[in-house]
């Protein structure tokens, strides 16, 4: 399976069966997981693992798992399928309480995106956030999203703001590295769906 590419501080790691403890780490937290209806129990994890893993059989994208310099899981960062048939993939970033505010998850969403629109041919990434994460609202716009419309969530019974990044505005987007107050936060940028 390919994998967007490593950064100077992070590599992306495909989820497996095994990942049951990091997954629970992820959305069985209530400050990553409570504004898009969690935290989920083993249940609901498990079937949020066996997802992830489907998703990277059927469609090659997830939300993979993030790896630091140091070799500790420290979230997650990848793509969801949206609208599949026309390529069009959801951001979503989960970081760990204590990867706060490090850069971390602008740093992994620019391998992302070079992801979506050169490995798979994305014409736009969609990204969405509960209405009270202020947090992901400063990511997708620090990352060169365009708001487009609010959307209802089921899960949280909430309109949540919606976004796009064209493949045509990417060129214009900076180049990834470390940066303060870029991609972090509780639960990062997440579409409704």
């Amino acid at each position: 399976m390919q994998l967007p590419a490593p950064t100077s501080r992070l590599s992306f790691r495909a989820w497996n069966e095994d990942d049951l403890p990091h997954a629970k780490a992820i959305w069985g937290d209530a400050r990553l997981s409570t504004m898009h209806g969690g935290p989920y129990n083993e249940a609901q994890v498990r079937a949020r693992l066996d997802a992830e893993i489907a998703n990277q059989r059927e469609y090659g994208v997830s939300y993979w798992q993030l790896v630091n310099a140091h070799g500790e899981r420290i979230g997650c960062c990848g793509l969801a399928p949206r609208e599949p048939a026309r390529r069009i993939f959801e951001l979503g970033i989960y970081l760990l309480v204590p990867w706060w505010r490090q850069g971390y998850g602008g740093e992994a969403a620019h391998s992302v995106f070079a992801y979506a629109f050169g490995v798979l041919g994305s014409p736009a990434v969609f990204g969405g956030h509960h209405p009270d994460n202020h947090a992901s609202r400063r990511t997708l716009l620090s990352l060169g999203f365009r708001y487009t419309h609010d959307e209802l969530w089921p899960p949280v019974g909430l309109m949540f703001p919606c976004y796009e990044l064209r493949a045509s505005d990417y060129s214009r987007l900076r180049k990834p590295g470390p940066r303060a107050n870029i991609g972090d936060g509780a639960g990062g940028a997440s579409s409704p769906q």
